[in-house]
């Protein structure tokens, strides 16, 4: 099959298409032929490299994906090929103790298509069974795989982590990526007032149209000297960051009384000073979150499916354009998501 791999960890130059083996089909997986992957800041980090990550190259990126299923395995008993399905991206053993709870995001070997395993950037993706959902009908193959990890991340950052309740207020920084834009819509099924912070006008202006009531350049503007204003200095009940060494300061100084912060990247760098006063002092708490649990991701389709979240669709690419979208991706210049097609009605694999 044809993908878009590592050849090693680096800048853009490692990233080559190739003919590399299909993957290999268990009795309890699903064979998907990819339509569309989409990006995340996740592919970036793995093809620079991460502490303690240790890939065999080729490597494969890309953790979203929608397709058609193509083939299953002889244990699958719910997916059927020639079905239109989309990818939840965590993948876990499914018999620990956390699995077996719902909390399979918390599983000792809980793996992420992409970064630990080969993903999506290529014509075919295996995943076990639990894995694969139905793709709504209403969504584009491109939409669809829009979808999974931002809406999961900004899902159990907002309602599970951050508790967020009706009629409170949210500072969501970096408004204009994918896991902001999918942060608003959330937000805003529970009526919460949305401070957006993003760089650039017209990403504000694309997150009002989302919802967003108020938005701050933070390339003009001074974030927190606008919250205090914006709150009359009371500050706001939760701050979605995931942007990290640049934005920690601010996020916690911005929080009321009471006030979470929710946090699932660093972007900007992992290392940050806090003032522990503030902690202790104003009763604030830090959630970190790591993608979502499977369930929360069949919770928030079912939001989906009624129209009630959106996915958002800045650009689509060819596979053979995934340097070029992750250089926008690297540059912040999109609202929303990246995407590349695959494959359009592609030939079946040979059996």
């Amino acid at each position: 099959m044809k993908a878009v791999v590592y050849t090693g960890h680096g800048s853009p130059e490692v990233v080559e298409v190739q003919e590399v083996p299909a993957p290999p089909l268990g009795p309890g997986d699903v064979l998907v032929r990819v339509r569309a992957a989409a990006l995340n800041r996740i592919d970036l980090w793995v093809r620079k490299g991460l502490p303690r990550l240790r890939l065999t190259f080729p490597h494969i990126p890309g953790a979203d994906a929608a397709g058609v299923v193509e083939r299953v395995g002889e244990t699958v008993t719910k997916v059927q090929p020639g079905a239109e399905v989309m990818i939840a991206p965590g993948i876990s053993c499914g018999v620990c103790a956390y699995c077996v709870s719902g909390q399979d995001n918390l599983c000792a070997d809980y793996s992420i298509l992409g970064e630990h395993r080969n993903g999506t950037y290529a014509e075919f993706v295996a995943v076990p069974e639990a894995n694969v959902l139905p793709k709504p009908a209403r969504l584009t193959f491109e939409e669809a795989a829009s979808i999974p990890l931002v809406f999961l991340t900004a899902w159990n950052m907002l309602v599970t982590n951050g508790r967020l309740r009706f009629g409170e207020t949210v500072l969501i920084w970096g408004a204009g990526s994918g896991v902001g834009s999918a942060g608003i819509q959330i937000a805003k099924l529970f009526n919460a007032r949305v401070i957006a912070a993003a760089g650039g006008s017209w990403k504000l202006d694309k997150a009002r149209v989302l919802g967003a009531d108020e938005g701050i350049d933070h390339r003009e503007q001074d974030v927190l000297e606008e919250v205090r204003q914006l709150t009359d200095k009371r500050g706001v009940d939760v701050v979605f960051d995931h942007v990290g060494a640049a934005t920690w300061q601010t996020s916690i100084k911005a929080l009321a009384r009471g006030g979470r912060l929710v946090t699932c990247g660093v972007t900007t760098g992992a290392e940050a000073v806090t003032d522990i006063r503030y902690i202790f002092g104003r009763r604030l708490s830090i959630h970190g979150t790591w993608m979502g649990t499977k369930g929360e991701l069949h919770e928030l389709m079912r939001l989906v499916d009624q129209g009630r979240l959106k996915p958002v669709v800045h650009a689509v690419f060819s596979l053979e354009e995934a340097v070029k979208a992750q250089e926008v991706m690297e540059r912040s210049e999109h609202f929303g998501k990246l995407v590349l097609r695959v494959t359009r009605n592609a030939h079946s694999l040979s059996r």
